[in-house]
């Protein structure tokens, strides 16, 4: 299993833990959490959902041939650190007070996600071939 995939999969598994940790913090004491559900719903789905799909489908899909190899491994690793930092910053800017920065980081947020969407695709792309 390459290591990328390893890295996906084993974050996924985490963030997992994180949302059903904070969904159990939600339901034990409502009124003192200040983690919203769609925090909760992007840690299960972004988190743990999507990157276990990237892990897998990095793991699985045929390897490439040619010497781009190297590059696309490297997008595949800017793929992890944006769809990370983005589904992290989302977290702090949703769960912290209403600020000045807070519209901004949601925004970034989401351009980092969309990038990490469109590097997965980039990646896997020439990956998809017919027998």
């Amino acid at each position: 299993m390459p290591l990328l995939s390893r890295w996906f999969i084993r974050t996924g598994l985490l963030y997992l833990v994180v949302a059903l940790t904070t969904s159990l913090v939600q339901a034990l004491a409502p009124s003192r959490t200040t983690i919203a559900w769609p925090t909760y719903l992007h840690l299960l789905v972004v988190g743990w959902l999507t990157q276990l799909i990237f892990g897998v489908a990095y793991w699985m899909f045929p390897r490439y041939q040619s010497g781009a190899a190297f590059w696309f491994e490297r997008l595949g690793w800017i793929c992890y650190g944006c769809l990370n930092v983005g589904l992290l910053l989302r977290v702090v800017a949703e769960s912290g007070p209403e600020s000045s920065w807070r519209a901004e980081s949601f925004i970034v947020s989401a351009l980092l996600q969309l990038i990490a969407g469109w590097a997965f695709v980039v990646t896997t792309w020439p990956r998809v071939r017919g027998r």
